[in-house]
């Protein structure tokens, strides 16, 4: 039990001081392992709220909260990471924030670009200084709370009750939700120009690329990218199963699979991208939109984050789907991917932990969920929001759906997961690799796990 659910508790009842509060509202304990807050009490004894005690001060719309909440914290200060794209919006949301409690005085809320991919690693390096609220991808989330730098979520009922029934099992770890869902959406498809792609091409690989290279146009696949070269490994049938305590280590688990098979998938793979040399290219997802934009591109592997310049690069000619199949020896194999959802966190050093709490169930909440999924074409976690006509309107929503089910989930993912992961593909798209060469394929595969499990 968090201490802050006592606090608020304590607010509801009272609308008076907070327990445990200093001046500024500094000092308040925020979560189970979050470390010392400045020499304030955590016994037990101050754990006697129940578990409705912080929901019961959510209105009807499961995003406001009585000001009492805020209890003694005055003069709020925090910092909040979004990531680039959605700097500006975030800053009008949080301008709404503070209109709507008039009565709390804010010193300031400030919004910094901080990447979810690399939010985790930013908090590790100094959580005293680090953002108040933060976005973060879900593989991440074991990582924050071993640490003991992310605070439990305050509102438990209100938001388990609000979002995708996976996106709060994913957020949870040991029982405790230590997360506010964000989107439902952290994944990729193919994008494509369905004046040089058709939606029938683009159900194969093949297709794909006989249609590009047609048109003289290229292909983009990151494939040094361990995020999006993990598809080499998955649609071959290495497939992540979460982490196994070996020792006193936790090492990458993977389901079982036909190393025969694996190795003529990943043959399969390389020889594609020797038949297609020089329409399929390894290049970072950021030059998607530009290759569209300068009409060199045909199509290209990229996520929802990048679905605003995609579309305004494409216009009319945009075109979405899950991802391809690929033909190994004779049989179209569906090509499989990562698939995970994003949050939003509350530091457990923040100084001001009930407005850190109040501020990422509002950016969490229904109503900031559909505003970034019109502006910013992000796919909601919230249940309502994803009725909103933003979301079903949405190819590529719809693309990334379809896609969730050809893949493994984001979650519980070694760190040595992603950079053997890189190299796999790396290795796949290099020059003077001979895809007919089965023992280099079988030695590369035996690597790659090896590695992955860090195992000498």
């Amino acid at each position: 039990m968090k201490k802050i659910l006592a606090i608020l508790l304590a607010a509801m009842m009272t609308a008076t001081a907070f327990a445990g509060c200093g001046e500024g509202g500094s000092g308040s304990g925020s979560g189970s392992g979050s470390g010392d807050n400045s020499g304030s009490d955590t016994s037990s004894s101050d754990s006697t709220a129940d578990d409705d005690s912080a929901d019961a001060l959510v209105d009807e719309t499961g995003y406001w909260v009585d000001p009492s909440a805020f209890g003694e914290e005055n003069n709020i200060t925090l910092k909040v990471w979004a990531p680039d794209k959605a700097v500006s919006l975030v800053k009008e949301q949080i301008d709404a924030f503070q209109k709507h409690y008039s009565d709390i005085t804010f010193k300031s809320i400030d919004v910094v670009a901080q990447g979810e991919g690399d939010a985790a690693t930013q908090l590790l390096n100094d959580p005293e200084t680090a953002a108040d609220v933060f976005s973060f991808a879900s593989d991440q989330l074991n990582k924050l709370v071993n640490a003991g730098v992310i605070s439990e979520v305050a509102f438990l009922n209100t938001v388990s009750g609000a979002n995708d029934p996976k996106t709060v099992e994913a957020g949870t770890v040991d029982g405790a939700l230590y997360a506010y869902p964000e989107t439902n959406d952290n994944g990729y498809y193919l994008v494509y120009d369905n004046t040089v792609v058709t939606a029938d091409q683009a159900k194969t690989l093949e297709g794909v690329l006989e249609a590009c290279k047609a048109a003289g146009k290229k292909f983009i696949f990151d494939c040094g990218n361990g995020y999006y070269s993990c598809t080499f490994a998955f649609t071959a049938g290495v497939e992540i199963d979460g982490l196994e305590t070996v020792g006193d280590e936790q090492k990458q688990k993977f389901t079982d699979y036909d190393p025969d098979k694996a190795v003529e998938t990943l043959m399969a793979f390389s020889a594609l991208m020797k038949q297609y040399k020089g329409t399929w290219t390894s290049l970072d997802v950021a030059k998607i939109a530009s290759g569209f934009t300068t009409a060199t591109l045909g199509a290209g592997v990229d996520g929802s984050w990048n679905t605003v310049p995609d579309q305004e690069a494409l216009g009319d000619k945009f075109g979405a789907a899950k991802l391809p199949t690929i033909n190994v020896n004779g049989e179209d194999k569906q090509l499989k991917s990562m698939f995970g959802y994003k949050y939003i966190g509350v530091n457990g050093s923040s100084k001001f932990p009930n407005a850190a709490q109040i501020l990422a169930l509002y950016l969490a909440g229904e109503e900031c969920q559909t505003q970034r999924a019109a502006n910013l074409g992000w796919g909601p976690s919230n249940l309502k929001s994803q009725q909103d006509k933003a979301v079903t309107d949405s190819a590529v929503l719809k693309a990334i759906q379809e896609q969730s089910a050809n893949a493994c989930a984001q979650v519980n993912i070694a760190d040595t997961f992603w950079s053997p992961m890189g190299n796999l593909g790396t290795k796949l798209f290099a020059d003077d690799t001979d895809p007919t060469d089965k023992a280099y394929f079988t030695k590369l595969l035996e690597e790659t796990i090896k590695n992955i499990r860090d195992e000498a």
